[in-house]
């Protein structure tokens, strides 16, 4: 993260238990929610500058969770995400957006807000007709979970933003 100048990071599959914050070292905190050392997990890691600037943390589920932060009086809410695998049940699908969906709705109108996540879905190459969502460097076919990255999107008025620039061949 430093070597990057990352200071906000979002985190899946941790498969730590608890919800806790605890310092990872480097001069990083992680603030994090699991409830089977097996499976899923969601954090938010923070340079620990900004740890003073935190003013709630929501940790929904195993998969749903978030950061509220005032930094130089900008409120700025991290959500990090797991959406479930293909071939998860839709039942379980539909809780993930529903509890992303309450996420998003709890925040205030005029706050900023980033979310970071796994969504396990594809895009899709192209945006023909989802243009105001989406830029035309997606990868691979669109699926169901992809189309439920867009539908998402246009109801929350984001953008996905990885499909904006072109992707480089491989990163060192």
């Amino acid at each position: 993260m430093e070597r990057r100048k990352v200071d906000i990071l979002c985190v899946q599959e941790t498969r730590w238990k608890g919800r806790k914050a605890r310092s990872i070292g480097a001069g990083f905190k992680l603030f994090y929610y699991g409830v089977d050392s097996k499976r899923n997990g969601v954090g938010v890691v923070l340079k620990e500058e900004f740890v003073r600037n935190v003013l709630e943390v929501k940790r929904v589920s195993d998969r749903v969770m978030s950061l509220k932060l005032e930094i130089e009086g900008v409120m700025l809410n991290v959500v990090s995400g797991y959406a479930p695998q293909v071939g998860c049940e839709l039942e379980e699908k539909e809780r993930f957006w529903s509890e992303l969906d309450e996420v998003m709705e709890s925040i205030p109108t005029g706050e900023r807000v980033v979310i970071g996540a796994d969504f396990n879905g594809h895009v899709g190459e192209g945006n023909t007709g989802d243009e105001e969502v989406m830029g035309k460097f997606g990868v691979k076919e669109r699926n169901l979970e992809g189309q439920m990255v867009v539908d998402f999107a246009k109801r929350m008025d984001m953008a996905v933003v990885k499909t904006i620039f072109r992707r480089r061949r491989s990163i060192e």
